[in-house]
């Protein structure tokens, strides 16, 4: 089994009203990575993912150029990368605003 790894990011560009959260949530699924993303007002897009290093390699590269079809990446930032013993999230969730 590969260490696990924690890392948050951080998305620029056209990534908010076309459906990047619901992409990003699928590509964790996909990839088993566990975390969350979030809008925020500035119109990026933060979130936190966790799970297998390999696996967070794939998901960085997928947030720096692929993301979801109608978006447009300008730049993704990351921080807080470190190794972790265990994930502090059981899925990965879209966090949304409160009502």
């Amino acid at each position: 089994m590969s260490a696990l790894r924690s890392i948050d990011f951080k998305v620029f560009g056209r990534v908010q009203g076309v459906f990047f959260r619901k992409h990003t949530k699928e590509q964790a699924d996909k990839l088993k990575l566990v975390g969350w993303c979030k809008n925020e007002p500035d119109l990026t897009v933060t979130g936190v993912v966790q799970g297998a290093s390999s696996q967070i390699d794939t998901m960085m590269k997928w947030l720096e150029k692929t993301g979801s079809p109608q978006s447009r990446i300008d730049s993704c930032t990351f921080s807080n990368d470190r190794k972790v013993d265990k994930t502090e999230f059981s899925e990965f969730t879209i966090r949304r605003k409160k009502k």
